[in-house]
């Protein structure tokens, strides 16, 4: 039993209260005054990664989240160290992925005087955040960080920001006078009304063209098994958003995915499972959508019923829950969608069409390279389970209609909020999670060249930590596209290069392999597939150190044309 008349400081509770409460990874950079405090995690058993940037540490915090469903910690230091965080903050928050910043300040007699680093932090926390505090006293911290980790899960997913001064931190209390709350529980599963469930089986009886929509809810809930017995034993179609790829394998004739367009226009019966009808969706509205589409959506969270389009059927509950229920119920009926329909007809027609299209320029391995010949190669050398990571432009949107994933929770990529910087954070997260859990999986890292530019520098990182992450950097020289060598080298001749140089370019053939040189490790320039496929098998025998593969590709390679313009109008 624990000595109540031990005394501890803040850091030590700040500690022992997150291991209570199941924390088991934080992410940070340390400085005054939360330099005590990481040692404490340590201490306690927590895994501590220090990371090159706060940016990344936040990303990386988030992404065990969203693995896990357990929140991992972002450990800042006050004013800059904790500005620097808000652009992950903001992505978790609309990600919907549970995450804990911690931050130090300044002491509280230093406030109001001009204190080091004196921020507001709390309150500028608060426009990202489900909870934002500072606990009054050290008796109240582990109070505080069981609400914390309480709102970051419960609901819908989000971040926790707690706030510790100097003072705090250093000040010592018995253990006696001090209360550690229980673990904080699950979250409760919501079960949908019997009324819904008939409601919903009613509209899916009569469809002519039914489609599901798989989003990262449905991936984040872990609800794939329920899911897969839904589709499977009905025989409906299915669409998944980026992270809701893999909750039904892409690899299943049940996906439509080549069939995007057709399958979003056309449907006159939507399931919406876990995901939102935002950007990334098209609203939900016509031209994208059949405008008379009947919609079933099913949110975790309340107030997304009804977003952007109302809803025929809008349920509240949890997606496991729910499809094992209506499986259930729709078997009891002995319905299933007839695999002979004009619909599935049609999808197929099309997905074979648009297959074609994209096999020709997978075919087309003359140099430079395009971005299709590029990730069809390495779909074809790497392993099948692999997590990949996912960031860039075209290197992103393109990489998720080849790179399959075939399980749940494979694929991290900007995700709702467009965030680009995330692949260096996110790889490191996954590879640690890979690592601990003794899952014999790979992380492959596939980055544009200048998404790879904003975190870069955690490759320092990496190899700190010995992470065998396979980075594939997709160079095409620029932002969207960038420029050939002789234009490049006639414009560098140039007086003022800054008034002709397009905003989208970058440097020409840089040869960011050679960063692993700095650390002992290998690096693969490549401008052809057979060096690729070399490259890449090297890359995958490599262990306890990360990998750089820069492939050249043609600097105005594009996508395939599109009839609708997915992503942002400024692309047009």
């Amino acid at each position: 039993m624990s000595d109540p008349s031990e005394v501890l400081d803040g850091n030590q509770i700040v500690a022992e209260a997150l291991k209570l409460q199941g924390v088991e990874y934080v992410f940070g950079i340390v400085g005054i005054p939360v330099i005590e405090l990481s040692v404490a995690l340590q201490q306690a058993g927590l895994h501590y990664v220090g990371m090159r940037n706060e940016q990344a540490a936040c990303y990386a915090a988030q992404a065990i989240g969203y693995l896990t469903r357990k929140p991992a910690v972002c450990l800042v230091v006050s004013g800059p160290g904790l500005l620097h965080v808000f652009g992950g903050m903001a992505n978790a928050k609309v990600n919907c992925w549970p995450l804990l910043v911690i931050g130090g300040s300044c002491p509280q007699d230093h406030e109001g005087l001009g204190g080091f680093q004196e921020c507001p932090q709390v309150e500028l926390s608060r426009p990202y955040c489900k909870y934002s505090a500072r606990p009054p006293t050290p008796q109240l911290i582990p109070q505080h960080v069981e609400s914390a980790i309480r709102s970051a899960t419960y609901g819908r997913p989000g971040v926790s920001y707690l706030d510790f001064p100097a003072n705090l931190l250093s000040a010592q209390i018995e253990r006696g006078n001090i209360s550690f709350p229980n673990l904080c529980s699950f979250p409760p599963l919501l079960c949908p009304m019997a009324s819904d469930l008939q409601n919903v089986a009613t509209i899916i009886s009569r469809s002519v063209r039914p489609l599901v929509i798989v989003g990262k809810g449905a991936a984040y809930s872990h609800s794939e098994t329920a899911v897969r017995k839904l589709v499977e034993t009905t025989g409906l179609p299915v669409l998944a958003t980026p992270m809701g790829k893999g909750v039904v394998a892409d690899s299943s004739h049940l996906s439509v995915a080549s069939a995007r367009t057709l399958a979003l226009q056309e449907a006159d019966v939507i399931l919406l499972l876990g995901a939102r009808l935002n950007w990334m969706l098209h609203f939900g509205r016509p031209p994208r959508f059949n405008k008379k589409v009947s919609i079933i959506q099913v949110d975790i969270c309340a107030e997304e019923l009804h977003s952007s389009v109302k809803a025929e059927a809008a349920i509240q509950a949890d997606i496991g829950v729910f499809c094992t229920q209506l499986c259930r119920l729709l078997s009891d009926k002995k319905w299933n969608f007839d695999k002979n329909s004009s619909w599935w007809k049609e999808l197929s027609e099309k997905s074979q069409a648009n297959q074609a299209t994209v096999q020709k320029m997978i075919e087309d391995t003359s140099v430079p390279l395009n971005y299709y010949t590029v990730f069809h190669h390495i779909q074809q050398t790497i392993p099948k389970n692999c997590i990949i990571v996912s960031e860039g432009a075209n290197t992103m949107d393109i990489g998720r209609s080849i790179l399959l994933n075939d399980f749940p929770r494979h694929r991290l990529d900007a995700g709702t909020f467009g965030t680009m910087g995330v692949g260096p954070g996110f790889a490191i997260a996954a590879a640690l999670w890979c690592r601990n859990q003794k899952l014999n999986k790979r992380v492959i890292c596939v980055e544009g060249d200048s998404a790879f530019g904003f975190s870069g520098m955690e490759i320092e990182t990496m190899f700190r930590y010995k992470l065998p992450i396979v980075i594939i950097i997709v160079n095409n020289n620029g932002i969207y596209s960038g420029m050939d060598t002789e234009t490049w080298k006639e414009l560098q001749q140039l007086p003022n290069v800054a008034t002709v140089l397009p905003p989208t370019s970058l440097s020409d053939s840089v040869h960011y392999e050679k960063m692993v040189d700095l650390f002992g490790g290998q690096g693969f320039f490549c401008q052809t597939i057979p060096q690729l496929q070399k490259a890449l098998q090297k890359a995958l025998s490599v262990e306890n150190q990360p990998t750089i593969i820069n492939v050249m590709i043609n600097p105005t390679a594009d996508r395939k044309p599109q009839n609708f313009n997915w992503l942002t109008a400024s692309k047009l």
